[in-house]
């Protein structure tokens, strides 16, 4: 799978499940933290795990991999040891 690919899918989910489908509320490297609170950290967790088949360790629940889409898709695309996004 593609980094764009993962890209998509998480933008995807977030604008869905957090945003209500408005696109234009999240920014290209805006901060999700502004999004997602712990709750919704969970349910991104949950959905990384499942959709892509990776296990998220605790350890990396940190703000370095989570602070937002390029973030969380370059920490997936490292999990499954694809190319990063540039």
């Amino acid at each position: 799978m593609h980094a764009t690919d993962i890209e998509r899918n998480i933008r995807s989910f977030i604008v869905n499940n957090f945003l209500f489908g408005r696109a234009d509320a999240l920014k290209e490297d805006g901060s999700l933290g502004a999004v997602v609170d712990s709750t919704g950290a969970i349910e991104l967790v949950c959905f990384l795990e499942e959709r892509f088949g990776i296990t998220v360790d605790d350890a990396d629940v940190i703000p370095e991999n989570f602070e937002s889409i390029r973030a969380v898709t370059d920490y997936v695309a490292r999990k499954l040891n694809c190319v990063e996004m540039k």
